[in-house]
């Protein structure tokens, strides 16, 4: 089911009216049943495959629990195991008999590995990871094994993050199930607040620029500089409308049940170099790994060149869970490169800013790094959003000549592509304003009818200005 489809806003409050009517006790099991039915609206058999994993990491965690020394770690590993052995079969088993097919074909030797026709389960990253932080922090000893099966299983398939996040860690969430929830209508006005300014950056922003974008990714050969150019800025913007988009309606849709998410995006494109990037986008996977797998590395406490090692297999490992093709392990590459160039050349940059007075005007350095940062991020999108690397290599070569171009009616500025481009500045400015003066914390305590002035303009924008066509969100496929 989809966030911004009819059917959401019908179920959605329906299912908010039978929580708050029912007893405490029985709320975990309405919102179970409601989270079943949300994730079996896709495809209703793929619900086993959940079922598989929750039942083994629930026994997974009393066990572990239950154990000591290296039984323990045999849990674990086979609780591990178990997940991603999931994840390898649906996700990345064609992709890997693919690599062989070609390998062997060097070698003149055919594959004798069948390929198979299944559909990725929506989701499965996400609520694979969020299954494995629960084995993972019970072995730890930083959160006691939950007793309640249902409960577990609720953790995983809690339906306003269960098929792109925030993936969250039990620690936070699993209390919040047991805890009773009294109706609040100013945690209603502030999850509705969400709601409306995710569905903002999904109707209104990602899903109008998505057509210009698919017209030109889908044939990128057919195109030249400026079209391939427009296509990338736009593209730059629609997956983080998309994606913060679809983090802010389900923070608010658990939010008006009584349920805190972490906060998964904190205006990324304001941050002035690539690790801060990483520190404001996605926030729930970039801690995933630098908690599970950067630190257990042994993260920056090793010798530099280990350290980069460390840095550069994180940002590998993230390109490939985003999806089985060489375009995101590249788009995970490049980023890796960004983070151990920028720690190696910081002497020298230094050295520049100081030598060319930069460094002696902090709001021009400011909009350069902000630039510089953007840009950067904008050319690794080349490779996540093409659909082969031959196409993002034909892009990224072709985007910055300026000859005369074909098939210009694509890039007469109609009225819609004069809109898409307001509503980019709008967003960059309401992300500004966020920024330095704390604005939605400043709107809640506008008078009334500045508030309400606001939201109803909201409302009204919305519903005017929204492209209402049920589009897929673009991290469903993750």
């Amino acid at each position: 089911m989809l966030f911004n489809s009819i059917e959401f806003f019908v179920f959605f409050p329906i299912v908010v009216a039978l929580y708050y009517a029912l007893p405490h006790k029985y709320r975990w099991g309405l919102l179970l049943i409601s989270s079943c039915y949300f994730y079996m609206v896709f495809i209703p058999v793929y619900i086993l495959i959940l079922g598989f994993t929750i039942v083994i990491d629930y026994f997974a965690g009393i066990l572990l629990e239950n154990s000591q020394g290296r039984k323990r770690k045999i849990y674990l590993i086979a609780s591990i195991i178990a997940n991603t052995g999931v994840l390898a079969v649906f996700k990345y088993y064609n992709f890997l008999n693919e690599n062989l097919t070609v390998l062997l074909k060097g070698f003149t030797m055919e594959n004798p590995i069948p390929y198979l026709s299944i559909l990725l389960p929506i989701g499965l990253s996400f609520h694979t990871f969020q299954a494995m932080s629960y084995t993972i922090e019970v072995y730890r000893g930083n959160q006691k094994a939950e007793r309640n099966f249902g409960i577990y299983a609720l953790y995983v398939m809690f339906f306003p993050q269960l098929v792109a996040g925030p993936i969250e860690r039990p620690q936070h969430m699993l209390h919040q199930f047991h805890r009773e929830t009294q109706l609040d209508f100013l945690r209603i006005a502030e999850g509705l607040k969400h709601i409306v300014w995710g569905l903002f950056k999904k109707v209104i922003i990602a899903d109008r620029i998505s057509e210009y974008v698919n017209i030109v990714y889908g044939n990128p050969h057919d195109y030249q500089g400026p079209h391939l150019l427009m296509a990338t800025f736009f593209f730059t913007f629609q997956i983080y409308c998309d994606f913060s988009g679809y983090s802010s309606i389900a923070i608010g849709t658990a939010r008006i049940l009584g349920i805190n998410l972490m906060e998964n995006f904190r205006r990324p494109y304001l941050a002035e170099n690539i690790r801060e990037f990483w520190q404001r986008w996605h926030i729930s996977l970039s801690t995933w790994f630098r908690d599970y797998l950067y630190i257990p590395l042994g993260g920056s406490k090793v010798p530099l060149l280990r350290g980069f090692f460390n840095t550069f297999i994180v940002f590998l490992v993230s390109g490939l869970w985003h999806g089985a093709n060489w375009t995101f392990v590249i788009w995970g590459a490049l980023h890796g490169f960004y983070m151990v160039f920028a720690k190696i050349t910081q002497p020298v940059r230094d050295r520049i800013n100081a030598f060319t007075g930069l460094d002696r005007l902090p709001l021009l350095l400011k909009v350069v790094r902000i630039s510089t940062t953007f840009v950067l991020a904008s050319i690794a999108w080349i490779f996540f959003r093409a659909a082969s690397m031959e196409d993002a290599m034909y892009i990224l070569s072709h985007m910055f000549r300026l000859e005369t171009v074909q098939n210009l009616n694509l890039f007469e500025f109609s009225v819609d592509m004069y809109l898409s481009i307001v509503l980019i500045l709008f967003l960059f400015m309401v992300e500004a304003f966020e920024e330095k003066l704390k604005l939605f914390e400043t709107i809640k305590l506008s008078p009334v009818f500045v508030r309400w002035t606001i939201y109803l303009t909201s409302i009204i924008a919305l519903l005017a200005l929204g492209i209402w066509k049920s589009a897929d969100f673009i991290y469903f496929q993750f």
